[in-house]
């Protein structure tokens, strides 16, 4: 049996791209293997791995799977978000690049369980030489007569927004349509992708089911927790020593991640730690007394009011302002909120408007409103998720004084 799993080893010397990777990784044995089980057995060994959705929503991959496979109209689709645009995350864009096999053997993996025979990757716009990698390894599958049962895939350029990355949105820029996101019920599973039912998965949840599938379901939940079996890649960046991705087991101490030697290797100015903002731009900042009582799992996380979300921890020392942080965040939300409903377009601007006020910080109870009213009436997650880091910050009252450079 191999240890390692979504990142490939130094020792693995083979085009990312090649054949060769493919059966040294394992993903070969995939998809023959796969061919033999029937999509209802394909789709209970990924219920019974308990892979969550690796994108943010963690929602329980084999539920979806199987809500697709059991919506009675045709055609079905599957499709891989790989529209990375949350800042401070860039784990896609590694495994896409070292080892783009994984996720598309997961991908036609998918297919072949839920019944689709067309797929699109929607790669990120700026991501063009990863768009390049992910083309060169389909060929290869072509060629090579991994697309069985007719299944074509395509290559979708994202449209250069941070909404893209929301399904229903995504769904409209393929079809060739602003990227707005869709109202939703109905959902993907039923109503997706030219009104079809669609299985949209992140990079890194088709991963994990090419690693399972070419290994079992007992291999798989080695690692991880009972509640949360398998690794995730987490995305380090900021005051670190060691900025980079890192794929470590659910469970492990937060405090590992960022400090053990092998991983984020400690603060690399020397100075003290002031915050982790953890899950990307739509985040919650976590103090360094929260990061000695949790573990990088979901329900540690949850007690704490925190998420894992895209992956993403950002390390600030005590350098760092984080109203500026904050301002920053907002500037960003503000610019990329596609304007379809009010509480977002509005939202965002006055969230903007208010903390680049001079006295903004303080005028707590009105912040505190316009966020419930945000998340509360929003159409889609940026407007529902772009008050959390600053609601996150307000709730922790060590994390306001000034830090003297």
């Amino acid at each position: 049996m191999r240890e390692y799993r979504l990142l490939p080893p130094e020792s693995v010397r083979s085009h990312p791209a090649s054949y060769e990777r493919l059966v040294e990784r394992g993903f070969e044995r995939a998809l023959n293997r796969t061919q033999s089980l029937s999509p209802k057995t394909i789709i209970q060994e990924v219920s019974d791995a308990g892979i969550l959705g690796r994108g943010g929503a963690a929602f329980p991959t084999g539920r979806k799977w199987a809500s697709v496979a059991e919506a009675p109209f045709r055609p079905k689709y599957v499709v891989m978000n790989a529209d990375e645009s949350e800042p401070g995350t860039f784990k896609d864009r590694v495994l896409l690049m070292d080892d783009p096999l994984g996720a598309l053997t997961g991908m036609i993996i998918a297919a072949r369980a839920v019944g689709a025979h067309k797929g699109y990757v929607y790669i990120r716009g700026e991501y063009q030489d990863v768009e390049a990698r992910v083309a060169e390894a389909l060929r290869m599958l072509e060629t090579r007569g991994f697309l069985a049962d007719g299944l074509t895939i395509e290559i979708r350029r994202g449209a250069g927004a941070y909404i893209a990355g929301e399904e229903t949105a995504l769904f409209n820029s393929i079809e060739g349509r602003r990227p707005e996101p869709r109202v939703k019920p109905p959902f993907p599973t039923v109503h997706g992708l030219f009104g079809k039912p669609t299985l949209i998965q992140n990079v890194e949840t088709l991963a994990n089911v090419a690693v399972l599938l070419s290994e079992s379901v007992q291999w798989f939940r080695e690692k991880g927790t009972d509640r949360t079996p398998g690794t995730k890649l987490v995305c380090l960046s900021g005051a670190v020593q060691n900025p980079g991705v890192y794929e470590v087991a659910f469970g492990v101490p937060l405090k590992e991640i960022l400090f053990s030697e092998e991983l984020g290797g400690g603060l690399a100015s020397g100075r003290a730690l002031r915050a982790v903002l953890l899950g990307g731009a739509a985040g919650t900042f976590l103090t360094p007394q929260e990061l000695d009582e949790v573990q990088y799992d979901y329900p540690s996380l949850r007690s704490i009011g925190a998420s894992i979300g895209s992956g993403a921890a950002m390390v600030f020392d005590d350098t760092v302002a984080l109203e500026d942080v904050l301002k920053l965040l907002a500037h960003f939300f503000a610019d990329e909120s596609c304007g379809q409903c009010v509480p977002c377009r509005v939202g965002t601007r006055r969230m903007m408007e208010i903390l680049e006020s001079p006295d903004g910080f303080d005028d707590a109870e009105r912040l505190r409103d316009l966020g419930r009213a945000m998340q509360d009436a929003s159409i889609c997650g940026l407007g529902q998720t772009a008050p959390l880091a600053l609601l996150s910050y307000m709730d922790r009252p060590t994390l306001w004084k000034r830090s003297a450079v």
